[in-house]
């Protein structure tokens, strides 16, 4: 195997690329962050090698439409840019592995996206994205999926045919309900929702059987569905500040749960199941409104648990 030709010009305080750069086309990896590059010139798709183009933490505002030419591509690197919009033809990127387009200031995204088959990570945090392309559930081979800190409320039910994802990250946007179809994600380990409008979950929440994490601090729900102590492989539950009145009677056959978090909410009794949980490490109860201290909180306290109240 040839050992990989790359070349790493990160802060080099590049304002343009030198003429010369047509030589680069060896390359296999080309590193050109932190610089302040305007744009790229229109020939970039000369570097016909590259299978990395990394042009993070630069002052870009739009791209020539050749880039999609690099039909080698497995990474590409677009992060913390000034890009409203992108040009049409990124659908034949069909080995681009991992798309960084976060940090930017894109308002749409194209259709093409979706026949990126072979995507497996696409980030596209703090952009001013408020809807998702049609096509976005075509991407069949994605598994970690970033599009927190825009001004998103309402989700695709598309997100199903995400059959693959293992790491979903929605927090920070508008999302006041989730789809039905997200309990078509059997594989996902962790699901991150903080800081959202959500005032209920769907009840197929509780198909999700691999999901180790979930994370639903700052919305404002008033109850959890019955399905959500179905996830029996669940390690780490927050829900604080939420504006629950109380918990799934039997949320003690979530066995698998080591923290959970209850902080801020509106509870006044919490469920006895709670003392039956075998891999409980902490419990937070703070800022809630209980009547009284059940005794079972003593006896986790008493094997090793951390209880906040």
């Amino acid at each position: 195997m040839n050992p990989l030709k790359s070349l790493d010009l990160n802060g080099k305080h590049l304002s343009s690329l030198p003429e010369s750069f047509v030589e680069w086309a060896g390359f296999d990896e080309l590193l050109l962050d932190d610089n302040s590059l305007t744009s790229i010139p229109e020939n970039i798709n000369e570097l016909i090698s590259l299978k990395t183009l990394s042009l993070y933490k630069n002052k870009l505002t739009h791209l020539p439409g050749s880039i999609w030419k690099l039909t080698n591509l497995h990474v590409l690197n677009l992060a913390d840019n000034l890009l409203s919009g992108l040009p049409g033809g990124i659908e034949n990127l069909t080995r681009l592995h991992m798309l960084d387009l976060g940090h930017n200031k894109l308002t749409f995204l194209p259709e093409g996206l979706g026949h990126l088959r072979s995507l497996a990570f696409l980030y596209l945090s703090n952009n001013q994205l408020s809807s998702l392309p049609a096509s976005f559930g075509k991407m069949t081979s994605l598994k970690y999926l970033n599009i927190t800190d825009n001004p998103m409320a309402i989700f695709p039910e598309s997100i199903g045919q995400l059959s693959q994802l293992i790491e979903l990250r929605l927090y920070n946007d508008q999302f006041s309900s989730l789809p039905e179809s997200i309990g078509r994600l059997t594989y996902l380990k962790e699901l991150h929702l903080m800081n959202n409008k959500l005032a209920a979950l769907p009840e197929s929440i509780g198909k999700l059987e691999n999901l180790r994490k979930l994370d639903l601090q700052d919305n404002v729900l008033g109850s959890l569905p019955d399905t959500i102590v179905d996830l029996v492989n669940l390690h780490d539950l927050t829900l604080r500040n939420n504006k629950l009145k109380f918990l799934p009677g039997s949320i003690g056959e979530m066995r698998s749960l080591r923290f959970l978090d209850l902080r801020a909410n509106q509870l006044t009794s919490l469920p006895d199941s709670i003392g039956n949980l075998p891999q409980l490490e902490k419990l937070d109860l703070r800022w809630n409104k209980l009547s009284d201290i059940p005794e079972w909180i003593h006896s986790l306290e008493r094997r090793g648990c951390m209880v906040y109240l």
